[in-house]
């Protein structure tokens, strides 16, 4: 589980020190499970849903031109092989 966490923990977390370090008198699980519990989890924004739905669009604009463009490929190839051939008249 990715949580984000505020500056404040993070700044905390990289010191390297454990709660016996600092004297704290708790233990590292406990400590951990109350940072667990009430730390808020940062909710996803509404720009990074838009940012997921805008994705999914452009794939499926990508996937429409893509097949368009082997239609395209097919049939001037169709049409080519047409002006090679000789006339019959």
């Amino acid at each position: 589980m990715n949580v984000k966490r505020p500056r404040e923990v993070l700044v905390r977390a990289r010191s390297g020190l454990i709660a016996a370090q600092i004297g704290v008198g708790v233990g590292e699980e406990a400590l951990r499970l109350w940072c667990d519990r009430y730390v808020p989890e940062v909710a996803p924004t509404p720009v990074a849903e838009s940012l997921e739905e805008q994705n999914k669009r452009l794939k499926r604009e990508l996937a429409e031109a893509r097949r368009a463009n082997e239609i395209l490929k097919a049939a001037s190839a169709f049409f080519a092989r047409e002006l090679d051939r000789p006339t019959t008249r």
